[in-house]
């Protein structure tokens, strides 16, 4: 399986002279949402207590800060009936847990309890191969790109879906892929990211995540209408995306974000 990882970025400046009219623009302001960012990730060759949750609400479009969404409860259950309290740090909006036990295939329910809602999901944590080798290549297929390559063996006795997380020194963002095994089961796959400004010294983190093909297709959307890799995921889109992620209280009145349980396999790799 070939999935790369690719972009060009475009800069145009434009210099006007010109008489200007002050133009106000108003916007409809709409009541905020819950936003749940629970990706909770087990790194292989960790025990995976420690785990944490964000809440942050939307705010208005001019604003710079995320606004936090204090005082929840959030729980996590497992199929044993084990319940996980997430304290939150402080005002942050962060809440943690060091007591998690991960287990893989485990079914967990996640449940958030905020300003008189109850948001409840459940989750699979799905495993993931382990990252055999690392293949670089420096002519690239160009010619003038480096080409890097992470191997790993896929599990042919089930269906698989794979998120890619690329951390790399001149990027604000990670970059993010999704891809399955649909052609491929069972067989040698690998995750390539090729791009002219990988420089010899520098550490490229590469994260692969097993997910569920429910969160495999919520990402391609996201991915999609965030404008690409190259714009990070949680730039603004142009259409609500939703989650996993249901409202008891108010069905209605959905939060944004996903509960998903993924073990990762997590490489550094210095760029020769």
């Amino acid at each position: 399986m070939k999935t790369s990882i690719k972009y060009i970025i475009f800069a145009f400046s434009f210099a006007f002279f010109s008489c200007e009219d002050v133009v106000n623009v108003d916007l409809n302001n709409s009541e905020p949402k819950l936003v749940i960012d629970a990706s909770i990730k087990w790194e292989k060759g960790t025990s995976g207590n420690n785990q944490t949750i964000r809440l942050t609400t939307t705010g208005d479009y001019f604003n710079n800060s995320v606004p936090a969404a204090n005082g929840a409860i959030v729980t996590i259950t497992d199929s044993n009936a084990v319940v996980y309290n997430f304290i939150e740090d402080g005002t942050t909006g962060i809440y943690k847990c060091t007591n998690f036990n991960p287990v893989l295939n485990g079914i967990y329910t996640l449940s958030v309890s905020y300003l008189g809602q109850v948001y409840t999901a459940t989750d699979q944590l799905y495993p993931v191969p382990t990252i055999t080798t690392i293949e670089q290549d420096l002519n690239g297929i160009t010619g003038n790109e480096i080409e890097l390559k992470f191997n790993f063996q896929d599990n042919g006795t089930q269906e698989n879906f794979y998120l890619e997380e690329y951390k790399v020194p001149f990027r604000p963002f990670p970059l993010l892929g999704v891809f399955n095994d649909e052609f491929t089961n069972g067989n040698q796959m690998f995750s390539l990211i090729i791009d002219e400004d990988i420089k010899a010294g520098q550490n490229i983190n590469f994260t692969l995540h097993g997910i569920s093909e429910r969160y495999h297709n919520y990402m391609n959307i996201l991915i999609g209408i965030s404008g690409g890799l190259s714009n990070g995921p949680f730039s603004t889109p142009p259409a609500t995306v939703k989650g996993n992620i249901i409202n008891q209280t108010n069905p209605v009145d959905y939060p944004l974000g996903y509960f998903r349980l993924s073990e990762v396999d997590v490489r550094n790799y210095v760029v020769q």
